[in-house]
């Protein structure tokens, strides 16, 4: 849509073809039904692609301060709710209304439960679908990727690289719980529901978000930010006392002369049920003045960098967004169209850029249906 807006604001026919029944499904879904529509940081450092340069050009083009107007202009009301995320204050249905309106004034012709058949190019691409025939000088491919199938999503975006020879970097899902092993579910799953304030660690990277515990793994911003960066075999670590040196702690509690059992200590900034069961699998126990200083470096180390090692990401089907796609390699990044293929352009999800959680991955679309507008 935000292709669509910018291409037919330049006099340019514009034909949107969308296989769903309801337009901007993603949108309306998105943000627990309020839309994060952007993020007031956004810039090259929050995404991740084979080339991290790639999105600095669009990006700088289309920030956030550019779609704040939009809303602000459609008389949207939002709000901020932590690390720079906005939202609507009502309804993610007003960041829809507000793209189809301008749609509608710029006079783009949209075609719903538009299923495409085949395309082709010789002098123009050629498309057929369910709905009939297109013939276009451009073909904006803005599919996005697999996440959530049952809203639609579909490899059709990598199928038609793929037909044009261009190159894609694997797929995988992303913004994603993790699931456990059988042994160490058997173990922490009785948890479930249970959530706790960490640094979590994927590689280099580190959030600090909450973590939540699930019948199946873990769950919550910072499993999902941290899937972002995690590859099969990793560990996820884990600092379950940002703020302190755990084992400082507690040698200071010891040191007070406390009679006061460990998990109890524990549980003074860890919730109860966590602080008793990290106590048992750690098999530690007793009064924390009856505990040695080595035992208590131990306890301590592990608590501030404790490594869990998850079999898995939940899967397409909860994953937010799909991480790689077409290769940025294939195209230019100022205006999104492939090296390769005079007048076909890839934008969004599609395209080996993917953002963090909190709104980035919406900027990403908007920045870069907007390059791909100005000039398709």
């Amino acid at each position: 849509m935000m292709c669509a807006i910018h291409a037919a604001r330049r006099g340019r026919r514009v034909a949107m073809l969308d296989h769903s029944q309801k337009i901007g499904r993603k949108i309306l879904i998105s943000g627990g039904g309020r839309c994060n529509f952007t993020n007031i940081n956004a810039g090259p450092a929050n995404y991740v692609s084979q080339n991290p340069h790639f999105a600095k050009s669009a990006l700088s083009r289309f920030t956030p301060d550019d779609f704040i107007e939009m809303v602000e202009r459609h008389r949207i009301s939002y709000h901020e709710k932590k690390l720079g995320q906005l939202f609507c204050d009502g309804s993610a249905q007003n960041i829809v209304t507000m793209l189809v309106d301008e749609c509608r004034k710029a006079q783009v012709e949209c075609f719903l439960d538009c299923s495409i058949l085949s395309v082709s190019k010789k002098e123009n691409f050629h498309i057929k679908t369910n709905r009939g025939e297109f013939s276009s000088q451009s073909l904006v491919v803005a599919t996005g990727g697999l996440s959530i199938p049952q809203i639609g999503a579909t490899g059709f975006g990598y199928e038609l690289a793929k037909q044009f020879d261009l190159k894609l970097v694997n797929t995988d899902p992303a913004l994603d719980g993790f699931n456990l092993s059988k042994s160490d579910l058997s173990v922490w799953g009785e948890l479930s529901g249970v959530s706790l304030d960490v640094n979590a660690t994927s590689g280099d990277v580190t959030f600090r978000e909450n973590i939540l515990f699930t019948h199946n793994g873990l769950s919550g911003p910072a499993s999902l930010q941290t899937s972002l960066y995690w590859q099969n075999g990793m560990p996820l670590v884990l600092d379950l006392l940002p703020d302190l040196d755990a084992y400082e702690f507690l040698l200071s509690v010891k040191k007070e002369g406390s009679k006061v059992d460990i998990k109890n200590v524990l549980a003074t900034k860890l919730t109860k049920r966590f602080a008793d069961k990290f106590a048992q699998v750690n098999n530690i126990s007793g009064p924390i003045n009856t505990l040695n200083e080595p035992q208590l470096k131990k306890l301590g180390d592990v608590l501030n960098s404790w490594k869990i090692f998850p079999s898995s990401t939940v899967g397409y089907k909860k994953a937010e967004v799909t991480r790689g796609g077409v290769d940025t390699n294939e195209l230019s990044s100022k205006t999104m169209e492939a090296k390769k293929v005079s007048g076909l352009y890839f934008i969004g999800e599609v395209v080996d850029v993917t953002g963090w959680l909190g709104g980035y991955n919406f900027q990403w679309a908007w920045a870069s249906g907007y390059a791909a507008g100005l000039v398709c």
